[in-house]
């Protein structure tokens, strides 16, 4: 791995070696640019575990999962929309290990249905799937996800254990669940823990021994256990990686002892989504205004929350650095607080949890640089909408140096397709 400590710099004029000059000319802003090399060494990371599944809810761009898939990565998905995605991208229904397993707290009809008619892979993350899945699919081999009585994330919103969070299976509910799938003749052949996104490695260490004892209790037939993924990514100068060799080690012998406990092989998964795309993704925009609100400096953008919702909705922290367009002084600096361009208070990307306004400190800055977003290859686009009547933003891979446009900028009427005006016989409706 690279070092533990990242480095953030505060002026930069490429990404991946690309000129951002040139990106924002080629691609207009705001645009998402992601650095595939930065992916594929952090899938490298983790080649230590047997399976590595990519949480696609991360980045789910169709590039994006087809490069990991090119480089062994199996998928997981979370809707009927991100199964058609991974088939869309080149992934199998089905085969060993499976190439998508559909993890869920409940099913949609679209959901159920996909799974039944493409084999895919169940999850179940409560008691209700074994019944739904059962009644018309018995027979199959589940995993079930088991929510062991504790979470940790770098958030409370993404803390995805404990009771009060909705996820996954009870502990204290194993027993019931397994005497529902004996119903249906369900085999339960995986076990799942997944505690939230950004855990520390004690929390990730004590998934371990919570994994394991829900694996022993449900016994032999399980075949695949997966440790969830919740791997944290350095944002801020100060923070650094978790020793993966390490974990890898705890995750290994875990695994060991239910192997020697059985007499049987097990494989095991981990299921990184934010890992592998959070670095290598960052949203470039346009300084479009700075103004001076009494004592405060704003740099306002043509990028908002409707492009990168992670700092209104954690207060999550994002590396920044301007590139500028006709030359500056890199050295010359001072607070600024950095906002986007919506009919909303909150449409600031220097605020802490709790909705805090903070200041930044970043290099001074005219009207027309640009100013970059980074680690913002996660829960980036794929949260992004359309409030303001905004268009989404465009998407571009870079591979080897060289840029790709992934997802052409929306259009208005690609916004408004989906929209119907009332007929005129309804004008009495107002």
């Amino acid at each position: 791995m690279e070092s533990s400590v990242p480095e953030f710099p505060l002026v930069r004029d490429s990404i991946a070696g690309v000129s951002i000059a040139h990106l924002a000319r080629q691609y207009g802003t705001p645009t998402f640019v992601y650095d595939a090399s930065v992916m594929l060494k952090r899938l490298a990371d983790l080649r230590c575990f047997d399976v590595v599944r990519y949480a696609q809810k991360a980045c789910s761009n169709l590039a994006v999962v087809d490069l990991l898939r090119r480089n062994g990565a199996m998928v997981d998905a979370v809707s009927a929309g991100e199964i058609r995605r991974a088939l869309r991208a080149g992934y199998a229904a089905h085969g060993a290990p499976h190439p998508i397993v559909y993890t869920a707290d409940i099913f949609d009809a679209e959901a159920l249905q996909l799974c039944v008619e493409q084999g895919i892979h169940v999850n179940c993350g409560s008691p209700e799937m074994i019944e739904q899945l059962g009644a018309v699919a018995p027979g199959r081999a589940i995993t079930l996800r088991i929510n062991p009585g504790f979470g940790h994330g770098h958030s409370r919103k993404t803390n995805t254990g404990g009771d009060q969070s909705k996820h996954g299976i009870w502990h204290e509910q194993l027993p019931e669940c397994l005497a529902r799938a004996r119903r249906f003749d369900l085999t339960v052949s995986g076990m799942h823990m997944h505690i939230g996104s950004g855990s520390d490695f004690e929390h990730l260490a004590q998934v371990c021994g919570a994994l394991e004892q829900a694996a022993l209790a449900v016994g032999p037939t399980v075949d695949t256990v997966s440790v969830g993924g919740g791997l944290p990514v350095p944002y801020r100068p100060d923070q650094s990686y978790v020793d993966i060799g390490e974990y890898f080690r705890l995750c290994d012998a875990m695994r060991k002892r239910l192997e020697a406990a059985w007499g049987r092989k097990v494989r095991l998964e981990i299921e990184p989504g934010r890992y592998l795309s959070a670095e290598s993704g960052y949203l470039l925009a346009e300084i479009r205004a700075v103004k001076r609100q009494g004592a405060n400096v704003f740099y306002l953008l043509d990028a908002g929350f409707n492009n990168l919702a992670r700092p209104i909705l954690y207060g999550a922290y994002h590396p920044m650095s301007v590139a500028f367009r006709n030359g500056g002084d890199p050295k010359k600096t001072g607070p600024v607080i950095v906002g986007g361009p919506l009919c909303e208070s909150g449409d600031i990307f220097t605020q802490e949890e709790g909705g805090y306004v903070v200041a930044r400190e970043l290099p001074v800055a005219r009207v027309g640089d640009w100013l970059v977003i980074e680690v913002a290859g996660a829960y980036g686009f794929v949260m992004g909408g359309n409030y303001n009547s905004r268009p989404l933003a465009a998407e571009v891979l870079v591979c080897r140096g060289q840029p790709h446009l992934v997802r052409r900028r929306q259009t208005f009427d690609e916004m408004i397709a989906g929209e119907r005006l009332l007929p005129p016989e309804a004008s009495a409706c107002g």
